[in-house]
């Protein structure tokens, strides 16, 4: 198996040391960028299978970074930020963060993160048939979105996480077991990441689709066609 490439975007040396380090030792081939037209040129060069990105870059910052290396080509982006502020949190999945961590942050829980959202992505299946629920059609092997036939430009967390929902139509699933099967983490400490992603979701498919149980958890609810 090939060995898999991260790029790194963080523009404070302390941090970006410790960050490179840490991949390496988990067996990444990892490259740095500290700017955002470095990064949005390393990404294009490099074409790394993951990128760690700084929101505070010099250039232009980590959102206007994320939005032109998916211009470029889909890659899962685990976001870091300094600000613990939900509008923050939500513009940044808007433009296709998959995850986020705020600073300070564990190298072990980045690490775990990094980890998981590779899994995500490389996961490969077989041809599976579309699901279709109402104005909703998910085309599973080619990884895309319709509502009303028009496309819904999710990121790989975002169409994982609405596939889990449809794939158990109506059921409240609780926000624990979609941040366990979903992210792949045990610890229940991460429950507003799921609500960030519902949030960032809603607003692409429509608000109507997802009910919110108080307390408990999310579930899709469209009329089956």
């Amino acid at each position: 198996m090939n060995e898999r490439r991260v790029l790194v975007v963080e523009d404070d040396p302390t941090i970006a040391g410790s960050v490179i380090a840490r991949l390496r030792a988990e067996g990444f081939a990892v490259d740095h960028a500290g700017t955002g037209p470095a990064a949005v040129e390393a990404a294009a060069r490099l074409r790394p299978d993951l990128v760690v990105l700084d929101l505070m870059l010099p250039g232009f910052d980590g959102l206007e970074v994320c939005r032109r290396i998916h211009a470029q080509r889909p890659v899962p982006v685990l976001m870091l930020t300094a600000r613990d502020d939900e509008n923050d949190l939500l513009v940044g999945l808007a433009v296709g963060a998959d995850d986020y961590l705020t600073k300070p942050f564990s190298l072990r829980v980045l690490a775990a993160r990094v980890h998981a959202l590779l899994r995500r992505t490389e996961r490969t299946t077989a041809p599976e048939a579309p699901i279709r629920l109402g104005p909703l059609e998910i085309n599973r092997t080619e990884r895309r979105v319709r509502r009303d036939g028009v496309e819904a430009h999710l990121t790989p967390t975002e169409y994982d996480l609405l596939v889990y929902l449809a794939e158990r139509h109506r059921a409240v699933l609780p926000r624990e077991r979609l941040l366990a099967e979903i992210w792949g983490w045990a610890e229940g400490f991460g429950t507003r990441t799921v609500d960030s992603h519902i949030k960032a979701l809603r607003r692409k498919i429509g608000a109507d689709l997802i009910r919110t149980v108080h307390g408990v958890g999310y579930a899709l609810e469209a009329e089956n066609t």
